[in-house]
């Protein structure tokens, strides 16, 4: 047989026909029943840990069993199912503290099963008005944060930031990535690393971050990388240049940024539209997203920014910085209602897409 022919029905590799592809469709099929594992596997222990909340407690309240029941109880599990740290008894009291604060929340108890029980431990601890759990419930989820990343976001007061954040891209950003550029555009960075005087020019702050690229990076919120600063752009034989420049790696677009010492004013939208324009036309690959702008202000007056933004196409987001580690006085009084505050997390559905770690 000639050793130049290949069989019928077989690839040059000597695999049949359509076998890479069916290869593909194997892998994929076994990732997903494996996620779909782990979530059922997990929905399972919730389940288990809420029902064994809700009986210390019910029995503690029907039977007036006191607290030392808690130790016997641990005990007794551990001489069981010895090497199952779940049942130590702190956890126990967890899992009873768990119940407690949980069983009158209709709108979180279906939240809670998307998520680990350490990741649920950290929000239970750190949050306790219902709408902030629901929002690091619904992130987490959505989002695919791990326990580091959900630490890095309630450091971050990641709720306060999207609840106060002015950006136009409700209207200007498809479904598809519209939560998750919410989240990654704060409403507030903080620079204190930088060591700079509370007086400087807008070229010596530039000059700064670029010296402090590794900071600057994870203050922005860890999924973005550095093209470039003093980008240069060209239109018809003139220079402009961008502050800087940056790409989100899950959102896939470029990031001009634009660096104001001063209160922003309504003419700064005016030059940085100019910047997404050109990058849309100019500087855009394929399979990317369009452009977003960010202008980095000292101070900014929220109404101000409200009409500046109202008309605007391009997504921008409007943000204010500080060289010391403080938070603006908005964060403490000027977070919409309740009923809005719930309406925004409503739209984000239960978060079953997991797209990754971090923002």
């Amino acid at each position: 047989m000639n050793s130049d022919l290949t069989l019928s029905g077989a690839d040059a590799a000597g695999s049949p026909v359509g076998y890479g592809e069916f290869l593909g469709e194997i892998k994929t099929q076994i990732r997903q029943r494996q996620f779909k594992a782990l979530r059922a596997a997990n929905s399972e222990l919730l389940e288990l840990y809420w029902w064994l909340g809700e009986n210390i407690c019910r029995r503690q309240a029907e039977q007036g069993w006191g607290k030392a029941v808690v130790a016997s109880l641990a005990a007794d599990l551990q001489a069981e199912f010895p090497g199952r740290n779940g049942f130590s008894a702190q956890n126990l009291w967890l899992m009873r503290q768990f119940f407690a604060e949980y069983q009158g929340q209709a709108k979180l108890q279906p939240l809670v099963g998307e998520i680990s029980w350490a990741k649920n431990l950290l929000i239970m601890a750190r949050c306790k008005d219902a709408l902030e759990r629901e929002f690091y419930l619904r992130a987490t989820a959505r989002f695919g944060w791990t326990k580091a990343v959900l630490q890095h976001q309630l450091d971050n007061h990641s709720y306060q930031q999207y609840l106060a954040g002015q950006t136009n891209f409700d209207a200007a950003l498809p479904e598809s990535i519209k939560a998750q550029a919410l989240l990654a555009v704060k409403d507030h960075y903080t620079f204190d690393f930088l060591g700079l005087a509370d007086a400087h020019s807008e070229r010596e702050l530039e000059q700064a971050l670029v010296r402090n690229l590794r900071g600057f990076l994870a203050e922005m919120g860890g999924a973005f990388t550095f093209v470039g600063n003093q980008y240069r752009l060209e239109v018809d034989g003139r220079e402009y240049f961008v502050d800087l420049l940056l790409f989100h790696r899950r959102l896939r677009c470029l990031v001009a940024i634009e660096l104001k010492i001063g209160e922003f004013k309504p003419e700064h939208k005016g030059q940085i539209e100019f910047y997404l324009d050109t990058l849309d036309q100019q500087h855009r690959l394929d399979g990317e997203n369009p452009p977003i702008g960010i202008v980095i202000c000292r101070s900014k007056t929220k109404t101000v920014v409200e009409y500046a933004l109202r008309n605007m196409n391009r997504p921008l987001g409007i943000a204010t910085y500080t060289v010391t580690p403080q938070l603006p006085a908005e964060y403490r009084g000027d977070l919409p209602s309740g009923d809005e505050i719930a309406q925004r997390l409503q739209a984000w559905g239960l978060g079953d897409e997991g797209e990754g770690e971090g923002l």
